[in-house]
């Protein structure tokens, strides 16, 4: 696929100007989308349950919460941003029985349309607007003035007019003004899934937790062995998010600069790689879905066990002590 982006000029917000837009969900995402939908002259209609925070949250922020039924009546649009693992049971029981022929139906991740745990009918649009952010910065980010990176995909076109909706939803919320790249259900969500476990959390927390150990292990002071296997990684991720890892080496010294270059390959080896390539089949086969799903459905028992033994870990002890130490981080303890 070549690659497109859209910017504001590409995506008029007319094509939802006048129009109702229903935000299911006042999650993350959720409070961010309907926040800056409204700020961007939308009408908003938000649904979540009574007498949750959420929903008291919604009502702090001005809006009048109710059931999904009544959110999605006469909506052009509807985003669906309650959590993965409970989208398909919502569907199937509040989203699906009241959803009209030419609505649209948008999702801020495609993991449930992708493996098809949710297949809308053939008469409604099915998009997408993933930001490549969490929701308070994407709402931080259109508070300034500015946006937050997204993609952009349309899984069915059923009224001719799918991609435009999106685009406007994407503009609405302050993609626009930054880029809204085109992809495909496909590639965002075996993308984003294979980042998050091989990269992005599983990786990474993987590579602190073993530097963290081996370091204890081999008689040096814990919390030495945090500042320098878990402090710092901010450090380093702060220069590569702002120029790459050439930016990064250019700002290190040389000595760190050497170890990385000299070391690194010895850490992620060829069996890593191999083992990632693994994990890649995990996800595009849909097995972790299926595995994912089923934990969900069982109650969560490995998801919570794995939880509470890194919750507790020595790593994780030592940081809450030594966060209190730093007052500039605004610390915040799970």
């Amino acid at each position: 696929m070549a690659l497109t982006i859209y910017y504001e000029n590409d995506a008029p917000i007319e094509a939802l100007k006048g129009k109702k837009v229903a935000v299911i969900g006042f999650g993350s995402q959720g409070h961010a989308h309907s926040l800056n939908l409204r700020d961007s002259g939308i009408e908003v209609a938000v649904a979540e349950l009574e007498g949750t925070e959420n929903f008291k949250l919604a009502q702090e922020y001005g809006f009048s919460p109710g059931d999904v039924k009544t959110a999605m009546a006469g909506a052009a649009l509807v985003v669906v941003t309650v959590p993965d693992e409970m989208q398909a049971k919502v569907y199937s029981e509040q989203i699906g029985p009241n959803l009209k022929t030419g609505q649209t139906l948008g999702f801020c991740h495609g993991f449930n349309i992708h493996f098809k745990y949710i297949v809308p009918p053939g008469d409604v649009n099915v998009v997408m607007i993933a930001p490549k952010g969490p929701g308070h910065l994407v709402r931080s980010e259109y508070v300034k003035g500015g946006g937050v990176p997204c993609l952009v995909a349309v899984e069915k076109d059923a009224t001719g007019d799918a991609l435009a909706t999106a685009l406007a939803w994407g503009n609405g919320i302050g993609g626009a003004r930054a880029g809204i790249i085109q992809t495909t259900y496909k590639e965002e969500t075996e993308t984003d899934l294979f980042g998050e476990q091989v990269v992005l959390c599983g990786g990474l927390t993987s590579l602190i937790k073993a530097g963290f150990e081996t370091l204890v292990e081999a008689g040096y002071q814990p919390e030495i062995a945090y500042f320098e296997c878990m402090h710092e990684v901010k450090l380093i991720v702060d220069l590569m998010y702002q120029g790459g890892l050439s930016y990064m080496r250019y700002s290190i010294s040389n000595t760190a600069e050497y170890g990385d270059l000299t070391r690194g390959s010895r850490i992620i080896t060829e069996q890593t790689k191999a083992e990632m390539k693994k994990i890649l089949g995990e996800v595009t086969s849909g097995e972790f879905a299926k595995e994912w799903v089923e934990e969900y459905k069982g109650g969560l028992k490995k998801f919570n066990a794995l939880y509470d033994k890194d919750h507790g870990c020595q790593l994780e002890q030592v940081g809450r002590k030594l966060r209190k130490m730093m007052k500039w981080i605004d610390s915040k303890e799970a």
